[in-house]
């Protein structure tokens, strides 16, 4: 069986093609895919060329691990689940590609326990069930932020969670003026207009490793500094502010299972909204022009691919 997917030949080359799917297997589920996410953060750096090694890791390959369809066939283990709409996090079902992390594709087989459901009323913002668990995850291993370095979708999420979790709302920092809108309940301010150096906890989402220093010289005594983004250059930083301020460094890898089980909770219960992150469709016939997009247009914060027509 053959299915049409986003494949990254190489840093910079992208197109959308037919590609050999591995036979299904009897603990696995396939799913059509109604949409995917474009991620920021490590598929941008895939599209560079500048992500580093991991397992897995080489081109060609499909990229994706944020989309959401309906299960179609299944094996026999988990017949019961055709019909389900889930959440993909990815899939590794190619002969001729890495699956890499393998969900923007047109159909996908996944293990069954991997294949999360979730509610179909969502349609497109389902696919932000990973970015959300990703910073329910940060959050959940220490205090709140009461600093968030970023507005992207992330940034949001954090400020949204920490609201919902009943702590005193956060501050944002954004250097990009156009991404100042959209803050419900919080404020956004650009670095240069805030003059407080006695945060408890900075959460930076950024990415940007040049600036850890000066996220660390506004850290308040026995302050931590949670790196929640990802970063493709060494974390480097003078050690005397650090020392001055017995400052703590935390690192919050991805989100785990029972992260994706509490965001789902938090949606269910409206006390999580995610309306308003979205701000691109594209069919995925167009992924070519999509993808530049998403990585270079400050105001498209989030870019999802439609499935449902492909061709």
């Amino acid at each position: 069986m053959q299915t049409h997917a986003i494949i990254l030949n190489e840093p910079g080359d992208l197109s959308l093609r037919q590609i050999e799917l591995k036979p299904l297997e009897s603990h696995e589920v396939q799913v059509d895919i109604h949409y995917s996410g474009i991620s920021t953060g490590t598929e941008k750096l895939l599209w560079a060329g500048n992500m580093p090694h991991f397992p897995g890791m080489g081109y060609p390959l499909v990229p994706g691990y944020e989309s959401v369809g309906r299960i179609v066939d299944a094996g026999a283990e988990s017949r019961d689940r055709i019909g389900e709409w889930v959440f993909v996090p990815g899939a590794n079902c190619y002969r001729d590609a890495r699956g890499l992390f393998g969900g923007s594709a047109e159909r996908v087989n996944l293990a069954s326990a991997r294949a999360l459901p979730v509610s179909e009323e969502l349609a497109e913002r389902g696919i932000l069930y990973a970015l959300a668990a990703t910073a329910l995850h940060a959050i959940g291993h220490g205090d709140p932020p009461e600093l968030i370095v970023g507005h992207g979708v992330l940034g949001r999420l954090l400020a949204r969670l920490t609201i919902a979790a009943g702590a005193p709302p956060p501050r944002v920092w954004e250097t990009d003026l156009r991404r100042h809108s959209g803050a419900v309940g919080y404020e956004v301010v650009h670095p240069e207009d805030d003059a407080n150096s006695d945060y408890k906890t900075v959460y930076d989402v950024s990415g940007d490793a040049a600036s850890i220093e000066t996220f660390i010289s506004r850290l308040g005594k026995g302050g931590e500094l949670v790196l929640a983004g990802f970063y493709n250059q060494p974390i480097q930083f003078a050690f005397p502010p650090a020392f001055q301020r017995e400052a703590r460094i935390r690192i919050a890898a991805e989100w785990q299972p029972e992260d994706m089980a509490s965001v789902d909770a938090l949606i269910e219960s409206d006390a999580l909204d995610l309306s308003g992150l979205i701000t691109s469709i594209e069919p995925a016939a167009a992924a070519e022009q999509a993808y530049p997009k998403a990585f270079e247009d400050p105001d498209c914060l989030k870019m999802v691919l439609d499935w449902r027509e492909c061709a």
